[in-house]
Order: structure tokens, then C-alpha cells, then sequence
């Protein structure tokens, strides 16, 4: 896989637009619609059974993708906001959901995605946010980045799904 070079360059969802994928329990991608491969600049060829990590862009502290994991293994949702790389460098950010598909046998299927445009609020908060846990990370470890974040709740006296549901309504 090419390195990509990440650019300043914004790419944007309309509020009607959603991205919607599928991968397997690993995060290889088997499925993402119209929106999806058009906003990241890869073909469906490039995308399918590529990690979904294809498209994590640098400005992402590890903490964000260790909640997400963690809640995954543990059959549960998430809501998450996240910066993602395109092909050419640029970036969108998403307000994503994150499900665990089961079957009848509470045996994982596939995990299923569906991302809209953050809102305005959020974009003020998360940026920041998120460069300071990334900052944390570099210079301390992903513990100290948990650390921060969950300080940073505990202060706001919020939980971590109401300070994400309350940026973005």
C-alpha cells in the first residue's frame, strides 16, 4: 500500500448524504455504498477486503480506535466523530455509528457503519479534542491519552456517549 500524503484539503457530506459500510469482525472491508467510495477517492476494487484502517488519517489519536474496538468485542454500539484520508491526501470527518451484526447464535457476522456530516458544533470541539489526546499519546502512551480523555469527561461530568450525542443535536 502507498503512503499517502495528507493535504489540507476538506471534503465535506451534505446533510442528505450518509456512508454506509461493512466490514468483518478484523475491519476488512465487504461493503461500502456509492458515497462511500466516491468520497475516498478508491475504486470498490481498491476497497474491498482492505482493512477499513486504509482510511484512518493521522490527526486520529489511537485512543478513539481502542473505545471503538472495545465496545465492538464487546457487542456494543458506538457513535463515534472521525477525521478520515482520501486516496489524494485529503480528509473528511464523520459523525459515525458503529453496530455489531449477530446471528442467531450471538455469533459476530459483520459490523456495519453508517456516517453522516458531523454538525458545526461538534467541528468546534473534536479538532482541538483531538489533537491534544494525539499529543498526549506522542509524548506518553495511548494510557495517558485514556487518561486525558477520560478527565476531560469527568470535569464536562458528562459520559463519554453524552458529550458525543450532545455535539452533534
Amino acid at each position: 500500500m502507498n503512503v499517502i500524503t495528507p493535504t489540507n484539503h476538506e471534503k465535506q457530506l451534505s446533510v442528505d448524504e450518509f456512508i454506509v459500510s461493512k466490514t468483518d469482525e478484523k475491519g476488512k472491508i465487504l461493503y461500502g455504498n456509492k458515497t462511500f467510495i466516491k468520497i475516498s477517492g478508491y475504486t470498490e476494487e481498491e476497497l474491498l477486503g482492505k482493512p477499513h484502517s486504509i482510511l484512518r488519517h493521522p490527526d486520529m489519536p489511537k485512543i478513539v480506535f481502542q473505545l471503538l474496538w472495545d465496545r465492538l468485542k464487546a457487542k456494543k454500539e458506538i457513535f463515534a466523530y472521525v477525521k478520515n484520508l482520501c486516496k489524494d491526501g485529503s480528509f473528511y470527518w464523520v459523525y459515525a455509528n458503529v453496530t455489531v451484526t449477530l446471528d442467531k447464535h450471538d455469533k459476530v457476522i459483520d459490523l456495519h457503519s453508517v456516517r453522516r456530516k458531523p454538525s458545526r458544533e461538534s467541528m468546534e470541539v473534536m479538532p482541538g479534542l483531538y489533537a491534544q489526546l494525539l499529543e498526549t499519546e506522542k509524548s506518553a502512551g495511548v494510557g495517558a491519552s485514556e487518561k486525558l480523555l477520560n478527565k476531560t469527561l469527568q470535569d464536562m461530568g458528562v459520559s463519554y456517549d453524552d458529550f458525543i450525542f450532545n455535539l452533534q443535536h
